[in-house]
């Protein structure tokens, strides 16, 4: 549990999405439920880790009617030092997501249906992270990292490529086979307004951000089954105005979910997957109830290997 958990939230946590989110709308950097049922808060073996997260959805905040879909993929690398400072473990973590995204819909506005996708690879996440053992089960974390931004943020092509600080705090409790996971995310935008559609209408007004990634599962052997539960809010947000040019950019409108899935996991040894399906069961401000599928594939690259005992001869 400890290597599954740990790896796949570092992985999750790599992958940075600002919600792609239509005009004066916001929107979480990482995707919302990316971090429900991984134990973030125990401290790894060391080591050197590989995970891809595949992640598979209808887009929430497409145009309301349409075809939408959202897919991304991330390759992640995490090292569990053999450091720790204070008394917690010293752990990093880098990836490059890759995202897809697009919709077909009856426009109402022109004639014919409108298409759109995007498919590129997005901002580069580098993390740090102090985890600590508490005995008996406990487990917490502090993690610290940002999503890189690699555009131009004023640039409409590329609207959504903000840097972005996250602060991350991790509770674990493990117990008679049960597992008890919380991932509490806080990100900070360091452009929150800056971009918008051809000068017009405001496309991309992200703004600072609360998630809540939750899960309750217990281990049977090699398998894993429970429930998740994650929500998002954001916050700090973006007034409506005027640019430079005298026009109205729009009002800034919070944005809210929450949604429940079912989870199960398999460990294979040394493969470990595990597999979440999740739906919003609550939304505000988005024009679609996301459903969701991730994949999560963990291989372990490679290990210190295990002191010999030294024999003596006479």
């Amino acid at each position: 549990m400890n290597i599954k958990a740990k790896i796949l939230g570092a992985a999750m946590g790599a992958l940075g999405l600002c919600g792609l989110s239509s005009a004066a709308l916001a929107g979480s950097t990482n995707p919302p439920g990316e971090r429900a049922g991984l134990d973030m808060a125990t401290p790894l073996p060391e080591g050197v880790y590989f995970v891809n997260i595949t992640g598979v959805g209808n887009w929430r905040d497409a145009v309301a009617g349409s075809d939408s879909n959202f897919s991304y993929n991330v390759p992640v690398v995490a090292w569990s030092s053999p450091w720790n400072i204070l008394g917690g473990h010293v752990q990093f973590y880098v990836a490059a997501p890759e995202v897809l995204g697009g919709y077909n819909y009856q426009d109402p506005l022109l004639v014919g249906r409108t298409n759109f996708f995007a498919a590129s690879i997005y901002n580069p996440w580098i993390a740090g992270q102090l985890a600590w053992n508490l005995g008996n089960g406990f487990s917490v974390s502090l993690l610290s990292g940002a999503y890189i931004g690699i555009s131009d943020a004023g640039n409409f092509n590329n609207a959504f490529n903000h840097t972005t600080f996250q602060e991350q705090l991790s509770l674990a409790w493990h117990g008679g086979g049960w597992n008890a996971t919380a991932n509490l995310i806080a990100g900070f935008l360091t452009n929150q307004s800056s971009c918008s559609a051809f000068g017009l209408v405001a496309s991309c007004q992200n703004n600072n951000y609360f998630n809540y990634d939750l899960a309750l599962t217990h281990t049977f052997g090699k398998w894993e089954v429970g429930a998740v539960a994650f929500g998002s809010t954001d916050f700090g947000g973006y007034s409506a105005g005027f640019n430079g040019s005298g026009i109205f950019h729009g009002a800034y409108a919070e944005q809210a979910q929450f949604a429940l899935g079912g989870l199960v996991g398999y460990n294979f040894g040394p493969v470990i997957t595990q597999f979440i399906v999740s739906t919003d069961v609550y939304t505000q401000n988005y024009n679609n109830k996301q459903t969701q599928f991730l994949a999560h594939v963990i291989v372990p690259i490679w290990n210190p290997e295990t002191p010999k005992a030294v024999v003596a001869k006479y």
